[in-house]
């Protein structure tokens, strides 16, 4: 009796081809396979490249490229100041934080079986704003550096409390059961965190600027403050992406393939809670990103895990720059922030997934 398929075999393993083709398809399909992660991989990094560069350029004030290039080279000449100071900063923290969502959305949906999955989907930005809207009514927050940490720990605390509920009783940490954990614990902070922002004026106004979602007004020390979380949970992501690939087949066939479910969704909750809580902490509950860029990804790269996350984190990134570089530009000379553009772009998408269908749960 032949032993079963290993799970990326089971992601990977295309359908046995017919007819008279047969067998110059069977020849060539190895290639095609080597072949079309890496030019998705080049185009992932020539788009993030160019919204890095935009987001560099552009502003209240156009810098041409060349004196951005010479800004980053040392110059001291001409607007090498803006572009150091004040667009260098914004932007490695929308790349670090769009990085996170990209890689948290590809994680929970996979961990959730859920084609809703957002890394808000347990919980992880609800707790966060709740945690800056307390600091900020009753202790008094008034700064950036202070939300941060607030908001981290707001937003691991609801991640592990949604978990825990999801776990308990019989049949552990279902996919269902953490949805549904998670929802009920969204739904309870945002009542609270409501209650907290309508009964004081002042923590309505600073709260609100904070909880649109924005790269613009951040303190330039936040892309130092999260990067080691973001680095650790893009790690832990990476690092469970083949055993993801045997969740998406069933809980019982994980099992039968020698996946501990219970540890690998776990850890994978984990990873969510980190990257999310880092990304909301700096940025604001940026919605959309974590559960447009994975379809996107997917539609492209295939179900295998150990491509959607590094390339659902470079979609991440590109989207989330990308939005503040637009917010920039449509209605200057004021700012449209990122959450409000990435709005914009993912509600017709969700729109577009339930006329087609799509929201199905992720099992291959």
């Amino acid at each position: 009796m032949s032993p079963p398929p290993s799970p990326a075999a089971a992601a990977e393993a295309p359908r046995a081809p017919k007819g008279p083709k047969a067998a110059r398809t069977s020849a060539s399909s190895p290639r095609l396979h080597t072949r079309r992660p890496v030019a998705l991989l080049l185009v992932l990094l020539a788009l993030l490249t160019a919204v890095l560069c935009a987001s560099l350029a552009i502003g209240t004030k156009s810098v041409p490229l060349g004196d951005v290039l010479a800004a980053l080279a040392g110059s001291t000449d001409g607007d090498a100041v803006v572009v150091r100071e004040l667009r260098m900063p914004r932007t490695l923290l929308g790349l670090l934080a769009g990085l996170a969502l990209g890689a948290a959305g590809a994680v929970a949906q996979d961990i959730t079986r859920n084609p809703l999955g957002d890394p808000g989907l347990i919980g992880v930005s609800a707790g966060a704003a709740f945690a800056v809207a307390a600091g900020i009514g009753l202790l008094g927050l008034t700064s950036s550096y202070q939300y941060v940490w607030f908001a981290f720990v707001g937003g691991a605390l609801a991640g592990l409390l949604a978990y825990v509920v999801g776990g308990s009783g019989h049949g552990g940490a279902t996919p269902a059961k953490l949805a549904l954990a998670g929802a009920a614990v969204t739904v309870l902070l945002e009542s609270f965190t409501h209650a907290l922002v309508l009964l004081d004026v002042r923590t309505l106004d600073q709260f609100r600027s904070w909880a649109v979602g924005s790269l613009a007004g951040r303190d330039a020390g936040l892309g130092a403050q999260i990067l080691p979380f973001v680095a650790a949970g893009l790690v832990l992501a990476l690092a469970l992406s083949g055993r993801l690939n045997a969740l998406a087949l069933g809980d019982d066939l994980a099992a039968t393939l020698g996946t501990k479910v219970a540890v690998t969704r776990a850890l994978g909750a984990l990873a969510v809670i980190v990257l999310t809580g880092a990304a909301v902490a700096a940025c604001g509950p940026v919605s959309f990103v974590g559960l447009v860029v994975p379809h996107v990804v997917r539609a492209f790269s295939g179900p295998d895990a150990r491509r959607l996350v590094p390339f659902s984190a470079l979609g991440g990134a590109i989207l989330l720059v990308g939005a503040d570089v637009v917010g920039r530009v449509v209605v200057r000379p004021a700012e449209l922030q990122a959450g409000v553009v990435t709005a914009l772009i993912g509600a017709p998408f969700l729109a577009l997934l339930v006329k087609r269908g799509k929201l199905k749960e992720h099992t291959r």
